[in-house]
């Protein structure tokens, strides 16, 4: 039987036009693999030449979307327009937050401190994403809000600076406001590049199609940023480095308890790391280096120990993160396998000069 006909056959990419992802992941059962993710990611540096690939594997210039991977080149944006917030709840600007009472709380505080009230958000509703958070919620007979959606920060923070700069707050989302056109300029100067092609993501806001390569570079700024400028006076501190400090400083506030990318950062004092819906990982060192990673499935699992592995090859001693940087399979109780990222150093890697 022949498969049905889509209705909108434009969704379907060329075959030709779909990213050369390599094997990343596997989890084995008794020595079998059992199951295999692929995907493709880069480790940069910054030097005077600007940003130098240390390593590659599968297809890291093909253009995806960092979901909320971008937000802290968001946040940015809005301290260089003007946001001052204290640093837990610029962090909580850039996280994807699990939905905790203080982070549905900071999120109203943005609002109370700019005379804002939550019917200003246009963000979409949902309920609280971690696990217990949205437990607990439920039993308090709770709804899906927009104040309990991961990204209430993010948008508190977006309705925020414009009363600052005293745009229209209404519509704050629409690309041609000025906040997504500072947005937009933000984030060509931070990836250095172009975004190749626009979209909207879950939570409403403008989305932008960018390169591993160029997200790892902003990162790799915004990290180096935050190390160089953690000892001096916040009148003159940048706003890379005042987002970087926020997020290493209340890593909490970027996601929350039992979430990997807070372990990340308080295991790795000196990194900024955030997650993003379908396999997305960045990591910035204070170096200036950075590592950036996208699995093709969209799963979660292979994220992190990719993210391990991947800074293990940049002689990172990652002996802290070992309760990230794997997991056991078990059968009948006990373990009879493991799932772990492979040796992606070795394979073939599609990067234009």
């Amino acid at each position: 039987m022949p498969f049905p006909a889509l209705a909108d056959n434009a969704l379907l990419p060329a075959t030709q036009s779909l990213p050369q992802h390599v094997p990343l992941a596997a989890q084995t059962r008794d020595g079998l693999v059992e199951s295999i993710h692929y995907g493709s990611l880069i480790a940069t540096a910054q030097d005077a030449t600007g940003t130098r690939t240390l390593f590659a594997a599968g297809d890291p210039l093909a253009p995806f979307y960092p979901r909320s991977a971008l937000k802290p080149l968001q946040a940015v944006a809005m301290v260089r327009g003007g946001l001052d917030l204290p640093a837990d709840l610029l962090a909580l600007t850039a996280a994807s937050h699990s939905g905790a009472d203080r982070h549905v709380l900071g999120a109203r505080r943005i609002l109370e401190m700019h005379g804002l009230a939550p019917d200003v958000l246009e963000n979409s509703t949902d309920l609280p994403y971690g696990t217990a958070e949205r437990e607990e919620w439920l039993r308090a007979g709770g709804t899906a809000t927009q104040l309990t959606q991961n990204c209430s920060g993010k948008h508190a923070s977006m309705a925020a600076t414009c009363v600052i700069n005293g745009w229209p707050v209404k519509g704050y989302l629409e690309p041609g406001h000025p906040l997504q056109r500072l947005v937009a300029q933000t984030v060509t100067g931070l990836t250095g590049e172009q975004p190749l092609g626009l979209s909207t993501d879950g939570c409403g806001t403008p989305l932008f199609a960018l390169t591993l390569r160029g997200m790892a570079r902003a990162f790799g700024l915004i990290a180096r940023a935050a190390a160089i400028e953690a000892d001096g006076p916040a009148a003159t501190m940048t706003a890379e480095a005042a987002v970087g400090l926020a997020m290493q400083r209340h890593p909490d506030m970027v996601a929350g308890e039992h979430r990997d990318v807070t372990e990340l950062m308080r295991l790795a004092p000196g990194m900024v790391a955030k997650d993003g819906f379908e396999g997305v990982q960045l990591v910035g060192l204070p170096d200036g280096r950075a590592v950036a990673i996208k699995i093709s499935d969209g799963g979660d699992r292979a994220r992190m120990p990719v993210t391990v592995c991947a800074l293990e090859a940049l002689d990172v001693d990652t002996a802290p993160l070992a309760s990230i940087a794997s997991g056991a399979v078990l059968g009948g109780g006990r373990t009879v396998g493991a799932f772990q990222a492979l040796n992606f150093l070795s394979t073939p890697v599609n990067e234009a000069p």
